[in-house]
């Protein structure tokens, strides 16, 4: 038996929900377009929102990194100063030790002249005596009378450490004497300082003065630390009978091997004149140094007493 074919209906209920469901797809399709359009705009705002910004931040950056470029160039500026102040500060610390050393040096300069003027002024009060046997070994100053001078420096080793000391006592026994008519500079074996006036008296004058204290103070010779020699080398070149003399002999230390054999002998040669003065005053200077002994003092302070000159020993 064949079975009929129905014919097919369009406009059934089942091709109406298929034409109502595109329909929908399509509104959806309108719908979902329209919201893109929309969401793609706020983005594109926001992204130009960010891009200025983007660029503030950047223009901050470059300030900022151009504030702190000035502040590191300031404070290099600042690193230099600070550095110039610390050499100034270093200067002027090693300019204050220079001023110390020198007023140190000018205070131990002061104090010497000041013990040979009170001394000087001890000297110049009235000392009754009656001879030169009973001279008071407590007279304690330096008669400057005389009308020549004769230094007797030992430049032996020990004293050349404490040059600087000596030649600032000789610059204080000349100031002493305001004018001399002449003055000599031996060492301790006889050898005169200028060569030149050997057996000659060096004129006192501020030139010549100054020319024999720039000189002494590069004075160098061989010694043997004993003024014996010195001392007969005055006497016999530069004590005359007809002139006023002054011997000063600066020492530390006497290497010889007597005392007595030697004082008389070198007081016999400064000679007694008529008029009760010998040829020359004969004073002593002792210093302390490294190698300093009580020898020079001893033989000193019995030659300054028996030839009327006296015997000062500087503190250290």
């Amino acid at each position: 038996m064949k079975h009929r074919r129905k014919g097919i209906d369009i406009f059934s209920l089942s091709f109406l929900d298929v034409i109502s469901c595109g329909f929908g797809a399509v509104v959806m399709l309108i719908l979902i377009s329209k919201t893109d359009v929309d969401v793609s705009t706020a983005g594109a705002d926001d992204i130009s929102s960010l891009l200025a910004s983007l660029i503030g931040l950047e223009n901050s950056i470059a300030e900022v990194s151009q504030q702190i470029e000035q502040e590191l160039s300031t404070l290099e500026g600042l690193s230099g100063e600070k550095q110039a102040i610390a050499q100034a500060e270093s200067s002027l610390e090693n300019q204050l030790k220079a001023l110390q050393q020198k007023n140190a040096a000018l205070e131990e300069n002061i104090s010497g002249l000041s013990l040979v003027e009170s001394r000087l002024k001890q000297a110049a009060l009235p000392t009754p005596r009656k001879s030169a046997d009973k001279r008071s070994e407590e007279v304690g100053g330096i008669p400057v009378d005389s009308d020549y001078v004769v230094f007797i420096i030992d430049t032996s080793g020990s004293m050349k450490q404490i040059w600087s000391r000596v030649s600032r006592e000789v610059v204080n026994v000349l100031n002493i004497h305001p004018e001399v008519k002449g003055f000599q500079i031996l060492n301790d074996m006889g050898t005169s300082m200028i060569s030149g006036y050997d057996g000659r008296w060096m004129p006192d004058t501020p030139s010549t003065r100054n020319s024999a204290i720039r000189m002494f103070e590069n004075w160098s010779v061989v010694s043997n630390s004993s003024p014996v020699e010195g001392v007969e080398m005055a006497l016999r070149k530069y004590a005359k009978p007809n002139i006023t003399t002054s011997i000063y002999v600066f020492g530390d230390d006497y290497t010889g091997s007597s005392y007595d054999p030697v004082i008389d002998r070198l007081t016999k040669q400064n000679k007694q004149l008529s008029d009760g003065r010998r040829l020359a005053k004969i004073h002593g200077v002792g210093f302390l140094s490294v190698n300093s002994t009580d020898r020079f003092s001893i033989l000193m302070r019995e030659l300054t007493k028996r030839n009327e000159g006296t015997y000062i020993a500087l503190p250290p």
